[in-house]
């Protein structure tokens, strides 16, 4: 027989999948004709695009392209300083173990470095090495059993807990667009480099939509027609809706931002501007805090009854932080007492993580690129490296992950090549508890429980030993255990100790109509 049940269902939105790869990326380009030809490479940058995502049985397959800036030294008479752009193309499949088509994924491609080498003074090898991270998430909806409906005579031990249940997901294509002033004064010829940075990430959730909010952080540098070369730093809005069923401002969010495809170009001279298009992706994942009663176990004192479990992991106590640290360092470089910074990049680099004490500890180095330029009209690279440290504090038993931004940062060249850096990093924090749940399938009752005739026994308690399993074990309850022994607290037993165990008596054939023996 099917005993009646009262049932709610949670969504579980779980990583089913994480991997981290190292994708290595090589082509040539061949100089445009209107170019002239390369002497050397002076720098070279570039702009990650994923514009195709697929998740098979047990693959995922991504495809894209690194927009890449090349500046060089031209191999003339007046050895100009000039810039070519080129798109590298990729198509990667990894193979990942119990993902499946149809499930969920985020992806995060960083490029880690981009160089180039002179094949000959119309060729040029590109190598770019990127670091992608993958994580595939399923998306299950579960019953639980929180209620027994009639259950007089059935005992259950249940767990208040707090999980994270996915309300909704959703996705938009944000096109943010711009045309980035100039100096009046200035006719550009051409763009020498591009960054592309998304920023200042904010996120708003009303009823049934969830306003996302960035912004896309551009430094170009460019030459202009009488050969000098300068920098602009301009930021354009990226804000778009996601509309989502049932979201409400009392939910949690997780945001996720890739740049699916860019366009960069000169407006005409007279404007004196560029023309910026950038195509990017925002995918949402929204929670609810949703408190259940898990029923974890339960028996009858009369009856045999059958159930199965299932083990499912989901996540819980979910928190999301912002945090600004600051670094005040100073580095060393030769050679720059007569240069002017023009640009720096900076990329944090997350090396080692570890746990201790009720605490979260990140080490990693800040990679900091210097564009220079001197008097003479030309530019050059120089390269440091800074160590950092970032600590998340009373996080017990919790995972945690980080994403770093650069909020604002400022460098200032002092004598003997030192350079006083200072830089804002602000740091996303998702801080949960990873947790792993008993779930009860359907409860049937085999009819009546085999007893003997006995009422009370005397039991030795072992080691792990608890009144519920004692009392499962020989059809009592915690309840007149605690009464009979004079135990005050229903938790505490002890290796060793002797407790008397009450049974049920035997009254007919109708176990229902049992009794407990009144020892009062």
């Amino acid at each position: 027989m099917i005993i009646d049940t009262i049932k709610e269902n949670l969504s579980i939105n779980k990583v089913v999948a994480r991997k981290k790869e190292i994708l290595l990326i090589e082509g040539d380009m061949i100089v445009p004709d209107s170019k002239p030809d390369i002497l050397s490479t002076i720098c070279t940058s570039g702009v990650v695009c994923v514009y195709k995502k697929e998740v098979f049985d047990d693959k995922v397959r991504i495809d894209g392209s690194v927009n890449t800036f090349i500046t060089y030294l031209a191999d003339d008479e007046k050895d100009k300083v000039r810039g070519i752009n080129t798109s590298l193309d990729f198509s990667e499949t990894f193979n990942i173990s119990g993902c499946k088509e149809g499930m969920d994924e985020v992806i995060e491609t960083k490029l880690k470095l981009i160089e180039c080498k002179v094949i000959n003074g119309r060729k040029i090898g590109i190598k770019a090495t990127l670091e992608v991270e993958i994580k595939i998430y399923s998306n299950d909806e579960v019953e639980i059993i929180n209620e027994i409906k009639d259950s007089e005579d059935i005992k259950v031990l249940k767990d208040d807990l707090s999980v994270n249940s996915l309300v909704g997901k959703g996705e938009t294509k944000i096109y943010a667009k711009d045309t980035i002033p100039i100096n009046a004064e200035e006719n550009i010829a051409e763009i020498l480099k591009n960054d592309i940075d998304i920023c200042d990430k904010d996120i708003k959730i009303s009823y049934n939509k969830i306003l996302t909010k960035a912004e896309a952080k551009v430094t170009t540098v460019y030459l202009t027609e009488d050969n000098r070369i300068n920098c602009v730093v301009s930021k354009i809005p990226v804000v778009g809706f996601i509309d989502i069923p049932n979201v409400t401002e009392q939910n949690s969010c997780d945001i996720n931002y890739e740049i699916k495809n860019m366009v960069i170009k000169l407006n005409p001279s007279e404007e004196h501007s560029i023309y910026m298009e950038i195509e990017v992706v925002v995918k949402a994942f929204v929670y609810e805090e949703k408190q259940i009663h898990l029923i974890q176990d339960l028996y009858s004192p009369c009856e045999n009854l059958e159930f199965d479990t299932k083990r499912i992991s989901t996540i819980a106590n979910k928190k999301a932080k912002k945090d600004l640290k600051q670094i005040r360092e100073k580095v060393m470089i030769e050679g720059i007492e007569n240069q002017e910074i023009l640009s720096v990049e900076v990329m944090p680099v997350i090396e080692k993580q570890k746990s201790l004490n009720n605490r979260i500890i990140y080490e990693g180095s800040l990679n900091l690129k210097f564009i220079m330029k001197d008097s003479n009209i030309s530019i050059d690279t120089k390269s440091a490296s800074i160590p950092f440290e970032y600590v998340i504090e009373d996080v017990k038993d919790a995972s945690s992950e980080i994403e770093i931004e650069v909020a604002n940062s400022d460098y200032i060249i002092q004598e003997g090549g030192v350079i006083n850096c200072t830089i804002d990093l602000l740091v996303n924090q998702k801080i949960y508890n990873n947790i792993n749940l008993n779930i009860m399938n359907e409860i049937q009752s085999n009819g009546a429980r085999e007893i003997e005739d006995y009422s009370i026994i005397i039991y030795v308690v072992q080691k792990g030993d608890t009144l519920w399993n004692i009392a499962k074990k020989f059809g009592s309850t915690v309840e007149c255990i605690a009464k009979v022994n004079e135990i005050e607290d229903e938790n505490k037993i002890f290796v060793g100790q002797k407790i008397f165990v009450p049974r049920y008596a035997k009254s007919g054939v109708n176990r229902r109509e049992s009794s407990m023996v009144n020892y009062e």
